[in-house]
């Protein structure tokens, strides 16, 4: 049983790099079907950032808040 859930744990256990990594390859395919588009909008919430096309297409960002802002108070 505690093999089991050591196995669980190392699943869910996800490494800060590896994700930045992730959120920036997906990050940057979305941006490349953007081409050609205009922005008519762009939010940013507490976990996202979330752009709108004038064609009303929502495009949202995640993983890339919060890092920056303890940096931004560290200087």
């Amino acid at each position: 049983m505690n093999d089991r859930i050591d196995e669980l744990l190392h699943l869910i256990e996800v490494e800060p790099d590896a994700l930045r990594e992730a959120e920036f390859l997906q990050a940057q395919a979305i941006l490349e079907t953007m081409i050609g588009k205009t922005i008519a909008s762009a939010d940013i919430d507490e976990t996202r950032i979330v752009v709108t096309t004038t064609d009303g297409n929502k495009y949202f960002f995640y993983g890339f808040l919060g890092s920056g802002a303890d940096h931004e108070q560290e200087h």
